[in-house]
């Protein structure tokens, strides 16, 4: 495998081949099953929250933060869905995962799953893309062996979604079954689901997956387990970044700016680093970048849109 080639050639506009693409998984599925349910990673680290296929926007996410291997990640799952290139998306994550695997962590989100997937764009995009199901099997195949968490230093955990009344610890995660689909119910479910509310305790989720919880269960198990954070994405936040609760003892990191290419909301990352927190926002990539890429034309659009910056392009 040339992976230095590949990440170009994806980052061109062009597709694997779809033989590559099934190395590349497999390649990548030999890096993940090594992994803990909560792997441990050291700062200095930046941590992304969802990006739902939206490619160029991952691109920005790069310029601002830095390029692997400079900067080091952990994204928070929802790679896929929704957005226009998907495949593009895990793709490029897989490639800096196989090029690079102690520099970039990739975590499970609850769209990492056959199921959704069939119903909320990846699946066809797959189809569209290489004329039959195979890549999509061959991705989907690898959701399985992502991990379910990150800790950063010890003292930050990094997950998709949030608590579950079925886990006290840390080391009841350590435990959990990770290489299947995502279970309608349960811990690891849970993990994938749940949300953040001002509330005390539990409540029922209106997703009909996972639980609302609220202060008193994210302090408790912030003090039970020597966290200082609970770092989570899983729900779109207006300004990209929003802290929870009196003590901030959660956070919750959105990175896909004007979400569904209509939400208008702006996108962040947030950096550890030693003691320091840094948060660094980020809008949408330029309209004509995504106008032509879609044509094949991603390396000129880079140095058109140097061209145009500060200037509104309407396409």
């Amino acid at each position: 495998m040339d992976l230095d080639l590949w990440i170009s050639k994806v980052k061109e506009g062009q597709h694997l081949m779809e033989d590559e693409l099934q190395l590349l998984c497999e390649y990548v599925k030999d890096i993940l099953i090594e992994e803990s349910n909560v792997q441990p990673v050291h700062s200095p680290v930046t941590v992304c929250g969802d990006i739902h296929g939206q490619f160029h926007d991952l691109m920005k996410l790069f310029q601002t933060g830095g390029h692997v291997p400079e900067t080091n990640y952990i994204f928070m799952g929802d790679f896929v869905d929704r957005g226009y290139n998907s495949l593009e998306v895990f793709t490029i994550l897989l490639l800096l995962k196989a090029r690079y695997p102690a520099n970039i962590t990739l975590l499970r989100g609850n769209h990492e799953s056959r199921q959704l997937t069939q119903v909320y764009g990846f699946y066809d995009e797959c189809q569209r893309k290489y004329g039959n199901a195979n890549a999509w099997r061959y991705c989907t195949d690898v959701f399985d062996y992502l991990t379910l968490s990150a800790i950063i230093d010890g003292t930050v955990l990094c997950v998709h979604g949030g608590l579950s009344p079925d886990v006290r610890t840390i080391d009841q995660m350590r435990v959990i079954e990770r290489n299947c689909e995502i279970p309608h119910e349960g811990p690891f479910c849970d993990l994938m689901w749940s949300d953040p509310e001002e509330i005390e305790t539990w409540a029922v989720s209106p997703r009909g997956a996972g639980w609302l919880f609220g202060s008193r269960v994210t302090s408790e198990f912030n003090h039970i387990n020597n966290l200082d954070l609970v770092c989570r994405a899983h729900q779109l936040v207006q300004e990209g970044l929003k802290y929870m609760f009196q003590d901030k003892g959660l956070v919750t990191v959105w990175s896909a700016p004007n979400y569904c290419y209509r939400c208008g909301n702006v996108a962040s990352i947030l950096s550890f680093n030693e003691n320091m927190v840094i948060c660094k926002n980020f809008d949408i990539a330029c309209k004509i970048m995504r106008f032509l890429y879609c044509w094949g034309w991603y390396a000129v659009s880079v140095h058109i849109c140097s061209d145009y910056a500060g200037t509104l392009v309407v396409l």
